[in-house]
């Protein structure tokens, strides 16, 4: 039996917190997890690019991988929970009231142990402030225990909740698809993943319908 080669994570929702909800999805029919275990984790942030190299291999140490495994676990279940909350509140405004399902975010995101320092400049880092001028003030994170890798992922969705209108948050029309997008298309008109995923899946079955009702 040949095994499923899978394939690299997509990162195609204009936005890392729903494409932190797209590490699971079927894109050909068959549901493929990237974050089934703690070094997936790790892979699937250093695709990401949100925890620094440095730290992704201190925690790749066989002694730390085995916590890594639990991370996951939590990973998953935060995943899911911000799945529920997106399901619900996608594309209608969101107000106040959302709050009250926030505060398992909230708790976790109070755990955060961050500080300031003042770097040189830089034009590529979406962190740092002032991009452009010779120096920068950017948020470092105190990478103390696997646990801290759930922080950037809760500061993902929660920047996403608060900055982004809800009624641009998209679930593909793919039917068997479950990847999220932000629609920030100039009218708001896309519908698909991507094309390359189910958009031409998609113009392929509706020639494939215009030919059969042209032969009948």
């Amino acid at each position: 039996m040949t095994e499923t080669i899978r394939p690299a994570p997509f990162f195609l929702a204009d936005d890392r917190a729903l494409d932190f909800l797209n590490s699971l999805a079927t894109p050909w029919g068959n549901e493929i997890e990237w974050l089934s275990c703690g070094s997936d984790l790790l892979d699937w942030f250093e695709q990401a690019g949100m925890v620094p190299t440095s730290v992704l291999t201190r925690f790749r140490e066989k002694e730390v991988l085995v916590e890594c495994d639990a991370v996951a676990v939590q990973a998953r279940n935060l995943r899911e929970w911000f799945r529920d909350f997106v399901s619900v509140h996608a594309g209608q405004p969101l107000n106040s009231l959302a709050l009250a399902e926030l505060d398992g975010l909230n708790h976790l995101l109070a755990q955060d142990n961050n500080h300031c320092q003042i770097e040189a400049g830089s034009l590529h880092n979406e962190e740092v402030d002032n991009k452009g001028m010779p120096l920068s003030w950017r948020q470092q994170r105190r990478w103390n225990t696997p646990n801290t890798l759930l922080l950037p992922l809760a500061q993902a969705i929660g920047k996403f909740i608060c900055r982004n209108d809800f009624e641009n948050v998209k679930r593909c029309k793919g039917p068997k698809c479950l990847l999220w997008f932000l629609d920030i298309s100039q009218n708001h008109t896309r519908h698909w993943c991507s094309m390359a995923v189910c958009g031409n899946r998609a113009k392929a079955a509706a020639h494939r319908e215009r030919k059969k009702h042209k032969v009948t």
